[in-house]
């Protein structure tokens, strides 16, 4: 494949090692220096790059987002590494999910209809509200919803989630309805621009209004400290990306409660 490198034996395990400057169309002037381990989405890979220039600590409000900002579509969100400065250094935020996607393409389709199960039970006039930043993560997750005949609003960023959920609400009271009438429950990715799903989750559970509505993290972040992380702020499921017949099952559970 283009822009793979090969693979590294590391500590006993073989990763694939990819060219990060290559897929995203730079040339490195001293040559490829440093490789970047990561884990992701259910898989470990490293990533080949000139240089680390700094490592910068952010809160999500910091960055906005920008999908279709330029780099075929692998640009997600712009950090403000200084904060709300005036003259604030950005960086682009790589959309990890679409780049791996490019590099690993999927021989066949990503929902087999005999194993996802049953179509769920959501009430008449209720939707799911989903969040995610990635396009590659939105269309899965599109197209598991579609296999189980869910209704589904999506949105790209944990605050559009949380302003469309308080319209929702809003609504709901307005036509004397409760919120589960209007939204079956919610299901967001972690990491996301203006609002981060942790913030979400914390968010909808200390309002009154929507304490009671269930939410599902969809991460490709695993590991004890986000898990822990994933029960303070009182998800009730975590499901790593992206499997789908995992997804649908959980959500299953969730509706049945």
């Amino acid at each position: 494949l283009p822009h793979n490198l090969g693979v590294v034996n590391l500590r006993g395990q073989i990763i694939p090692v990819i060219d990060l400057p290559a897929v995203v169309g730079r040339t490195p002037k001293t040559g490829l220096n440093i490789m970047l381990v990561t884990e992701y989405a259910r898989t470990t890979q490293g990533f080949a790059v000139e240089s680390v220039e700094e490592i910068v600590r952010l809160d999500w409000n910091q960055v906005l987002s920008a999908e279709n900002s330029a780099v075929g579509g692998m640009v997600t969100s712009i950090a403000r590494l200084d904060g709300d400065t005036e003259n604030t250094r950005l960086a682009q935020v790589l959309d990890v999910e679409q780049i791996l996607r490019q590099m690993t393409p999927h021989e066949g389709s990503d929902i087999d209809p005999e194993t996802i199960g049953d179509k769920l039970k959501i009430k008449p006039g209720a939707v799911i509200l989903a969040a995610d930043d990635s396009a590659v993560a939105r269309g899965l997750i599109e197209q598991a919803f579609n296999a189980v005949g869910a209704p589904f609003i999506m949105t790209k960023t944990g605050k559009e989630c949380w302003e469309k959920l308080q319209h929702l609400a809003d609504n709901a009271l307005a036509e004397g309805l409760g919120v589960r009438d209007k939204v079956a429950m919610v299901v967001t990715d972690l990491e996301m621009p203006e609002m981060d799903g942790f913030t979400l989750t914390r968010k909808i559970k200390q309002d009154e209004r929507l304490r009671f509505l269930p939410v599902m993290i969809h991460s490709s972040l695993s590991g004890t400290t986000n898990e822990d992380h994933i029960k303070a702020v009182g998800a009730d499921a975590y499901v790593a990306k992206f499997a789908a017949d995992e997804f649908a099952e959980s959500i299953r559970k969730i509706l049945a409660k």
